[in-house]
């Protein structure tokens, strides 16, 4: 049975008990779908960000299949405004003194 049939189907005072319940349904949703957005989001606003590109453009992802597809193509393809990590200033030294390669043998 569908649920337009079942709710033409109720009288007022059912529809009355119903509607907390309604209610509450829809709060818990709504939740569910802030929840949702910031697990997809947030990631995004710092690949965004560690890319070099503006945080901003992460919000794509909110627009459902195409706006993930676009964002990736542009993180996977174009140049990335980030410095490539410093070289170490100074190579660990080996320790003094020299070790012998091998025990002595009595």
């Amino acid at each position: 049975m569908s649920l337009a049939l079942f709710l033409q189907t109720m009288d007022q005072d059912q529809m009355q008990k119903l509607a907390p319940l309604i209610a509450s349904f829809a709060g818990v949703m709504f939740l569910l779908m802030l929840v949702g957005i910031a697990i997809l989001v947030i990631p995004c606003w710092f690949i965004c960000k560690k890319a070099g590109f503006s945080p901003w453009l992460s919000l794509l992802c909110l627009v459902p299949s195409l706006g993930v597809l676009i964002l990736l193509y542009i993180l996977a393809f174009a140049d990335w405004k980030v410095m490539p990590a410093p070289a170490p200033a100074w190579a660990p030294q080996p320790p003094y003194p020299p070790q012998p390669p091998y025990p002595p043998r009595a």
